[in-house]
């Protein structure tokens, strides 16, 4: 138990210094997000989360920092890590997304852990049961690992890579 709170905790702290370092995703930002479901939340779905976004539904344009969750979208970039059942960004990712389903429209840098990830291009690492993306400088590692172009690969199980 001790050993969890301790990696929640640094997990935590380490979104936060990305949050700090990085600025916030724009000067229309608010610092911390509580939401039920929009609209049903304390900043509404046109506005930006710059700290930290806790949600059984949550939907906002950019988040920066740590998104803790149901379900969650971001319709613009996500900077910092990302723990939901569901999430959903809809250009880049830019850190850990750490869900059951993790589905990047854009570019994700960095690394998906889940069941399901996708992403348009991945820069970095895939780790899941099936993973899935158009073009990749990084590797996949699942049961299933789908490249659409420059992999090793189109599809292969276990490990698949392309770009390096």
């Amino acid at each position: 138990m001790g050993v969890c709170l301790k990696h929640l905790f640094t997990t935590i702290t380490i979104a936060c210094a990305i949050s700090f370092f990085t600025g916030r995703a724009s000067a229309q930002s608010n610092p911390i997000q509580l939401s039920l479901f929009p609209p049903i939340q304390i900043v509404p779905e046109n506005e930006s989360v710059g700290a930290f976004r806790l949600s059984i539904y949550g939907a906002n344009t950019d988040m920066t920092g740590f998104d803790f969750g149901i379900a969650s979208k971001t319709t613009g970039t996500f900077k910092g890590v990302q723990w939901t059942f569901v999430g959903l960004v809809d250009q880049d990712f830019i850190g850990w997304k750490s869900n059951f389903v993790n589905i990047t429209k854009g570019a994700m840098t960095g690394l998906q852990t889940g069941a399901y990830n996708s992403a348009n291009y991945c820069n970095g690492l895939q780790f899941g049961i099936f993973n899935s993306t158009e073009t990749i400088k990084g590797i996949q590692l699942g049961l299933i690992n789908m490249i659409g172009s420059g992999g090793w690969m189109p599809i292969f199980p276990i490990v698949n890579w392309g770009g390096l």
